[in-house]
This record gives structure tokens, C-alpha cells and sequence, in this order.
């Protein structure tokens, strides 16, 4: 009798996020000057080898891996230690050689080296078991010293920060949530006591710190005797250990046990008598950490577009593997459809992203004009909502484009759909955002600026079909204006925020969209951006693109 061999589908590739993707490939050329994308190639190169295989294969490895938090030692003794997963040790150095927390204070493509800095994080992100997280406080924790001025502690902890050696390379926490308050900061209840004239202890709990391990922290409390809710508030630096290493008055009371980002070691702390110094002054700590939340928030959206386009590149790659009913899963109609549609999800997200990253660096790099300085304001929460729904969204999709396999844990797809769901969750809910972005005082002046930038990209639209999408997103944003400007119920205009705000988003995506398909230089790449801008266009209008 003839031996019957099993059929044995195979794995789909671990993605080739530089190399292997149009749409990163039209972004960077799109709005990168030629000499800085020729310079930056190597370094794509490299980093893509890297999360395409080494980084790829610890991170299968790891998969049952998670952070462990032993609190005594044989002896009896309080040494709430943590250990780390292997990829998280493996990624750290790696982050430090490739600059991703150096690259926008070294300067070294002034303007476009936020651009430089995301696009090697968009390749790292989606293999590091969310590494991004410390990284992204860290980036914070140097921008707010920065703008802070407090030159003492610059000179003791931006060098660490912005390391390219490992062993010097420092990370750091950002410790706000209490239990009484998350988004609610300003009902902290963390108290700074003063110790001596430059040090204070801060006695509380934090109820959330990610990054528990990292070597600093930037944290708010209320000095004694100060004043009440945000303002009564002050933003202090403390190191997490002493000179001889031992916790710095810091007590780690348990790891959160989370539906995703499972490899960060998110922790709850109590701080009893931490030795802490005063950043920026003893009040208006909220004002005072508010660049952190800025670069974070950038980090955040550049993460989900990073997932977003893993999960894509992933099943597309599957697609022109899988066979089904005599023909590969790519050719069939009904799935060439879901997967055009995913990939102009990733369009519009990434594409939005990086217009904001694209301000952030004019900002740093003081070449931003009042109108920029508002878009960037504005689009700061805005994008922020926008692409940590749309990267959800986008994970359940992939997951789906595999059938069953999008269900079974050693496919290493379900951890994308956990891991997503952090996204519209820290640095602020879709609520949270979509409040700041409206009422701001001046919302006005952003959206303004944001209807003029939509207006100038569509008005390079190439044929008839990006002319009607051009004109659907400007339809889009017009009446949003419109409805701000005749809305006097500041009640329903706190209803509508979430509407308002997420609709704006899509339609600035679609009019960066209109920009990118009649680009000039895209070469092969322009029809794949204009059928992303279709597709979206067709969404956005409840019409099939056929």
C-alpha cells in the first residue's frame, strides 16, 4: 500500500520591512532629501537582516518567555529583583548600537533625523517583544529635561540617554498612574517631602510603571504643603538604585498580569522615601512632563503603523503561499480584495505618521512656523488616536487573512492582536486624545492649519479618480470645521469629540494619500500608492473600488 505523505503548509517569511515593502520605500523617498535616504540605507539594510532573522527567531523562541520578579533572596533579604526575557536583554544593546533613542539629538540630517530615527524603529519594533516601550520613555525623559533646562541634570543623565555604548546606555521610566487616577493626573497622591535643599523623598504608589528596570525615571508628586490637582503637582528625576545598587527606597509589590506586552515589566511600586530632585520648579508638573508625553505619543503611532504593515507583509507573504479551491489564496478575488484593503490601512497610517514625525523634526530643529507649530499640536493626540484604532482593527484583519492558523499561539500571530490593543490605551484612551486635540485653545488655529496642508497635497492630484479623492477628503474636513464653528453646546461638542477627531484623521490620511499617488520619483512604486489611495477613497465613500 502507497505511504499517503501529510500535507505541510508552509510558514510564511518573517517580513522584509525595507527592502521587501513599497510603501515604506515611497515614504522615505517621498520625503527624504536624496543624499540623506542614501545615507540611511545601510543602516535600513542591517537593521532589516536583523529583525528578519536573528531578532525573528529569539523572539519564536522566547515566545513562553516572561519577566520574573523574585522579592527575597535565600537569606531572607528584600531584593524585589526582575529578570528579563532573552530578547529584551538581546535588544537593548542593539537599540544603543543603532542610535534609536541618540539619533534626533546627535542631528546628524538635522530636520529629517526624526524621519531616520522611526524608520529604524518600524523595522525593529515588531520583533523586539515591545522593547519600544522603554525606548520611547527614554526619548521622552530627554526632551522634557531638555526643554526643562535644568542643566545639572542634562549633563548627568542625557549622555546615558542618548548612548550609543551599552554599557553606558541608560533607559527610563515614566511613572504618573495612580489607582485613584490614569488619565486623571492631576489626583495623584504621591507626596515629595523636602530632604535637604536639593533632594526631596517622595512617599506613594504608582499603580502602572512599564519599564520597571530601566536606570532613571521622570515622576510626578506633590510637594507638601503644595497646592491641589495638576498644578499643586511637580515633576521630580530619580535614579531607581544607589551607588551600591540597591533599590532607591523603592518597593516592587508585583508585575501586572495583562492581556498583551507581556515581556514588559510593568509593575506597581511603592515609593517609600525614594531620593528624588526637583526638574522644572515645585508646581505644574503636568505642564512639565507634557514633552515627554509628545515624543511617546509619536512613539506610539510609529509602533502601530509598525505592526500594522509586520501583520500585512505576513499575510501577504502567506497569501502567495497558500493554496486553496485550485488557486493561491493571492489570486482569489474575495482575498486579493481584504488584502488591498489592509495594505491601504497601513497607507493611510503610515503615511499620516509620518507627516507628524516630519513636524516633530522641523520643531526640534527650529524650522516650523506658527501654522506647523499648531498642526503639530493638533496632530500630536490626533494621530496618536487614529493609528492605535486602526492598528487593532488591522490585527484582527490579519488574523483573520489566516484562517485558523491566525488562532494558534506558536503562529506568533495572536501576540500582534494583544500587543495592538495596548496602543489606543497608554499615553491616553481614544477619549482622552480626542478631548485634548478639540479643546485646546488652539484647536482652531490647528485644524486651520491642518485644512491648508490637506489643500496643498491634493492639489497635486494626477487624473480624475485622485481629484475625486482629494475632493471626498476635503468634503470630510470642511464640514468638520463647519460644525465646530456653529457648535455654542459645550456638551456636544464633548460628544462629538471622538467623531470628529477620528474623522479628521481619516480624511487628512486620505489627502497625504492623494500626495504620495502623484509623487514624482516613486518609479514602480506609484501604481502601488495609487491603488492604496483608491482603495481608501473607496472606503472612505462606501463604494467597491473595482
Amino acid at each position: 500500500m502507497a505511504r499517503v505523505v501529510p500535507f505541510v503548509q508552509a510558514s510564511p517569511d518573517p517580513p522584509r520591512a525595507w527592502s521587501g515593502d513599497w510603501l515604506m520605500r515611497s515614504v522615505l523617498t517621498h520625503r527624504l532629501p536624496g543624499d540623506v535616504l542614501r545615507a540611511m540605507e545601510p543602516q535600513l539594510a542591517e537593521m532589516e537582516a536583523l529583525a528578519a532573522g536573528p531578532l525573528a527567531r529569539r523572539q519564536a523562541d522566547d515566545r513562553l518567555r516572561e519577566p520574573l520578579l523574585t522579592h527575597w533572596d535565600a537569606w531572607g533579604n528584600r531584593i524585589d529583583r526582575i529578570e528579563l526575557t532573552p530578547l529584551w536583554r538581546e535588544a537593548e544593546p542593539i537599540a544603543a548600537r543603532f542610535g534609536l533613542v541618540a539619533i534626533p539629538y546627535e542631528r546628524a540630517h538635522g530636520r529629517c533625523s526624526r524621519l531616520h530615527q522611526f524608520a529604524l524603529v518600524q523595522i525593529f519594533h515588531p520583533v523586539s517583544d515591545m522593547y519600544t516601550c522603554p525606548l520611547a520613555m527614554s526619548d521622552g525623559a530627554a526632551r522634557a529635561l531638555l526643554d526643562a533646562g535644568n542643566a545639572a541634570l542634562v549633563e548627568r543623565a542625557l549622555p546615558h540617554l542618548t548612548s550609543r555604548d551599552p554599557a553606558r546606555f541608560w533607559t527610563s521610566g515614566q511613572w504618573m498612574t495612580e489607582s485613584i487616577g490614569g488619565s486623571d493626573v492631576g489626583a495623584s497622591e504621591t507626596i515629595a517631602v523636602r530632604d535637604t535643599d536639593d533632594s526631596w523623598r517622595l512617599y506613594g504608589r504608582k499603580w502602572f510603571t512599564s519599564a520597571a528596570t530601566s536606570q532613571m525615571s521622570l515622576t510626578l508628586a506633590r510637594p507638601e504643603g503644595g497646592g491641589s490637582g495638576g498644578t499643586g503637582l511637580a515633576m521630580f528625576y530619580l535614579e531607581t538604585r544607589d551607588a551600591d545598587g540597591r533599590l532607591n527606597g523603592i518597593r516592587i509589590d508585583r508585575l501586572k498580569d495583562k492581556l498583551g506586552t507581556r515581556k514588559v515589566p510593568t509593575a506597581e511600586l511603592t515609593l517609600d522615601g525614594a531620593r528624588a530632585r526637583l526638574v522644572a520648579g515645585a508646581t505644574h508638573g503636568t505642564r512639565a512632563i507634557e514633552p515627554m508625553l509628545g515624543i511617546t505619543r509619536a512613539w506610539n503611532s510609529v509602533c502601530a503603523v509598525a505592526f500594522m504593515r509586520h501583520g500585512y507583509l505576513l499575510a501577504r507573504d502567506y497569501a502567495e503561499k497558500r493554496r486553496a479551491f485550485g488557486a493561491r489564496l493571492a489570486d482569489l478575488p474575495l482575498h486579493a480584495t481584504q488584502l488591498a484593503d489592509l495594505d491601504a490601512e497601513c497607507a493611510g497610517a503610515m503615511v499620516l505618521t509620518f507627516e507628524l514625525l516630519e513636524l516633530l523634526g522641523r520643531h526640534e530643529s527650529r524650522e516650523i512656523d506658527d501654522a506647523g507649530a499648531a498642526l503639530l499640536r493638533l496632530l500630536t493626540p490626533l494621530v496618536k488616536a487614529v493609528t492605535g484604532r486602526q492598528a487593532v482593527a488591522a490585527a484582527s484583519e490579519t488574523l483573520e487573512a489566516f484562517g485558523g492558523a491566525g488562532y494558534l499561539e506558536d503562529t506568533m500571530l495572536p501576540v500582534l492582536l494583544r500587543d495592538a490593543q495596548v496602543l489606543p490605551i497608554w499615553e491616553g484612551t481614544t477619549n482622552v486624545l480626542s478631548l485634548d486635540a478639540l479643546l485646546r485653545a488652539d484647536f482652531t488655529e490647528g485644524v486651520a492649519a491642518l485644512r491648508a496642508r490637506a489643500f496643498a497635497a491634493c492639489a497635486s492630484a494626477a487624473d480624475s479618480e485622485l481629484r475625486a479623492a482629494a475632493d471626498t477628503a476635503l468634503g470630510i474636513i470642511d464640514h468638520w470645521i463647519a460644525w465646530h464653528a456653529a457648535c455654542r453646546d459645550p456638551t456636544a461638542l464633548q460628544a462629538a469629540a471622538r467623531h470628529l477627531v477620528l474623522s479628521l484623521g481619516r480624511a487628512f490620511e486620505l489627502a497625504l494619500l492623494v500626495e504620495l499617488a502623484s509623487a514624482p520619483g516613486l518609479g514602480g512604486n506609484t501604481a502601488a500608492a495609487r491603488r492604496a489611495c483608491l482603495r481608501l477613497h473607496a472606503q472612505a465613500t462606501n463604494v467597491t473600488n473595482r
